[in-house]
């Protein structure tokens, strides 16, 4: 079981307000930099796993929520702090960066 949720408009408002911090992974199936970051966020999920929520918005699916959230490119990874964005990475990175970036 994967420890990355997909997330929609009503579930993402969900789990911003549970007060727990939540990184969200901003994709879509064409675009070829997220399909190289996707595993990677998968990884920091399952190290993280009970002290943070991972998620994924599809953003072809979901075009509110990117555009809500500014997402102009992706791959955008953010990380949310009591509801609030804390933290962006864009584009794919190697994972210590993201690790790094992401405050994690």
């Amino acid at each position: 079981m994967s420890d990355v949720m997909e997330m929609g408009q009503a579930t993402f408002d969900e789990v911003l307000a549970a007060g727990r911090p939540v990184v969200v992974d901003f994709w879509a199936p064409w675009c070829g930099p997220c399909r190289v970051l996707s595993p990677l966020v998968e990884e920091v999920a399952a190290e993280q796993r009970g002290s943070i929520t991972v998620g994924k918005v599809n953003v072809d699916e979901h075009p509110g929520l990117a555009s809500r959230y500014g997402v102009m490119s992706i791959p955008s990874v953010i990380r949310f702090d009591g509801g609030r964005e804390t933290h962006r990475v864009v584009g794919a990175v190697s994972k210590p960066e993201l690790v790094r970036r992401l405050g994690l």
